[in-house]
């Protein structure tokens, strides 16, 4: 049915993406902690990353060449929320955000899924040097939470699914804003309005209905560049650029099938003995099937085309290679009292509980209200279970970690390895606790064949 189409897709996306995730971030702890594979982990990041024309380095950031941690954190991050950024397009267009009732309960529960957390880690860190880092503990990593949840196979209710599907990508959207706010810096206005002239060039592109996934790469690139070095954060360009991407195909699926009727049929007035045979097309043959292909490509939408083509790419390399190079903590010089005062615990705290509290509250007075059903399926237990792995918040929790303490200040590298610690434990905690609190809750049988 129409209205899981979201839950499904996002699911099949990010179920085996969250595994490779895992296993990235496993090997990242492991060659931190292996004296032998440490300091080759460590200077990694620093080497220099070129792409040169001329004196022209498209991979440079006022002039100086980006270290292949920047890459991968302010190139690579851009096509994840280049994405991100095609996935909420998509929602508000035919998925959970284009209608204001199914919509209403996730969106509500994202909002008190970042208030709450940002409110309880701020009385923890009140007047010290990691108050800065608020924004934390807001974020929910999609991939893993919805891995954990498909551990539990048809056991889960579509509507939790569709919930926290919705939940995440909202969540998203609160992430972008905070980053677009409270992370860009030093403005370049003469490169803020060169961005802004090639964004309505794109604009105007999707308007026309220009098809052509060059066009938009080529002016993305230079929309990304200028951001990068006007002050603005790179990775804001992504989502920009994917607002622009149309979503309506050049074909109706009614003229679509025409065509493929009509090439057929051609074939159809060809000799049996022929094409069973396995041999060499010929002139007519060739260009009947090379139209197919072309109407192929005309009835799906460039947005549908890119976000299912990137999907792979950003599963399965891009985020993974993000964890890799972010997630490395070294334990050597650590004691266990670090996850019981300083920074490590404000993000544990704001993550099991903060987001446990925020997201359930608010989902309770949403539906107590009568403002939003509760989800198909659910019952108060399995919603508050879900609410638990809102607590999960890895991949943009790490990357906001890097914006608010990525510097070369020894006072800040600790920080920012603090703030790992605490992303980490406290992920590892709420993915746990949701997994064994949706296992009592949910229905013992196969309740998703059901609910289709």
């Amino acid at each position: 049915m129409a209205v899981f189409y979201t839950a499904r897709k996002t699911l099949q996306n990010y179920m085996n993406g969250g595994t490779v995730l895992l296993a990235a971030t496993v090997l990242a702890l492991i060659c931190c902690n292996i004296p032998f594979t440490r300091g080759i982990y460590e200077a990694l990041w620093s080497h220099e990353v070129i792409l040169q024309i001329g004196d022209f380095n498209l991979f440079s950031h006022h002039g100086e060449p980006m270290s292949v941690m920047a890459f991968i954190n302010d190139a690579l991050m851009a096509v994840f929320f280049f994405t991100v950024g095609l996935e909420i397009k998509r929602e508000i267009l035919v998925g959970e955000l284009s209608n204001v009732r199914n919509a209403m309960l996730p969106i509500i529960a994202a909002v008190g899924g970042m208030l709450v957390p940002v409110t309880i880690y701020w009385l923890m860190a009140h007047n010290t040097e990691y108050a800065y880092g608020m924004a934390i503990p807001m974020a929910t990593d999609i991939a893993f939470s919805l891995g954990v949840l498909s551990l539990l196979g048809k056991r889960v209710p579509i509507g939790l699914m569709v919930f926290l599907t919705t939940l995440a990508v909202a969540d998203d959207i609160g992430g972008i804003l905070v980053i677009a706010l409270f992370y860009s810096t030093d403005i370049s206005v003469n490169l803020l309005l060169v961005s802004a002239g090639l964004l309505v060039l794109l604009f105007l592109g999707g308007k026309a209905g220009i098809q052509s996934k060059l066009f938009y790469g080529f002016l993305g690139i230079g929309v990304w560049f200028c951001f990068l070095n006007a002050g603005i954060h790179p990775t804001i360009a992504g989502v920009l650029i994917a607002f622009c991407v149309p979503a309506k195909p050049l074909y109706a699926p009614a003229k679509y099938i025409k065509s493929i009727r009509r090439n057929i049929m051609h074939f159809a007035m060809e000799d049996d003995e022929k094409l069973n045979k396995k041999s060499i097309l010929n002139k007519d043959q060739m260009n009947w099937l090379k139209e197919i292909e072309s109407s192929s490509d005309k009835v799906i939408s460039p947005l549908q085309d890119m976000e299912d083509s990137l999907h792979p790419l950003v599963n399965y390399l891009i985020v993974p290679l993000f964890a890799f190079a972010n997630a490395g903590i070294f334990f050597g010089d650590m004691e266990i009292s670090q996850l019981f005062h300083g920074l490590a615990p404000s993000i544990i705290v704001s993550l099991v509980l903060g987001k446990f509290l925020g997201i359930f509250l608010f989902s309770l007075l949403t539906i107590k209200l009568k403002w939003a059903p509760m989800p198909n399926g659910s019952t108060w237990g399995s919603l508050a279970s879900v609410s638990v792995l809102g607590g999960i918040g890895f991949t943009v929790s790490l990357f906001i970690a890097g914006l608010s303490f990525g510097s070369a200040n020894p006072v800040m590298s600790e920080l920012l390895n603090d703030a790992k610690l605490g992303i980490l434990a406290g992920s590892l905690l709420a993915g746990v606790l949701g997994f064994v609190l949706l296992h009592f809750t949910l229905p013992k049988g196969n309740v998703a064949e059901d609910d289709e």
